[in-house]
């Protein structure tokens, strides 16, 4: 069982950063990938970026290449999403996610292939 809780949303302007932390539980954590993805107000939820269980393998959505950057801190039990360059349209509650597939460099953009989730945490920018 793994428990995430995110943090670090917030309301800025366009063109500035933030940084979101999900906190996981459990002693299993480093071995779980670990995806971020994120829900406006009426879309569907989409896929933002993912890491694998030890950070070998990283993906992102083209909207986010170049401008994210998804890392994990196995010691602390934490992964983060930097966010630079930030648009109006990045505008969503965040959600992170969790799930092993062992010892795997493999990652996913397909939210149900996640077993855990956390609550999410609210990114507003301002034009």
């Amino acid at each position: 069982q793994v428990q995430l809780v995110e943090s670090g949303g917030g309301l800025v302007q366009a063109g500035g950063s933030l940084r979101l932390s999900c906190a996981a539980s459990g002693r299993t954590f480093s071995t779980h990938a670990m995806g971020w993805f994120r829900q406006a107000p009426g879309k569907e939820r989409e896929f933002v970026a993912a890491i694998s269980w030890r950070g070998g393998s990283t993906y992102y959505a083209d909207s986010v290449k170049g401008r994210f950057t998804i890392s994990r801190d196995n010691a602390k039990n934490t992964v983060y999403l930097q966010m630079n360059s930030l648009k109006p349209e990045d505008t969503a509650v965040y959600y992170c996610a969790a799930v092993t597939w062992g010892y795997s460099d493999y990652v996913s953009p397909v939210g149900s292939e996640y077993d855990y989730w956390g609550q999410g945490t609210q990114v507003t920018v301002s034009s």
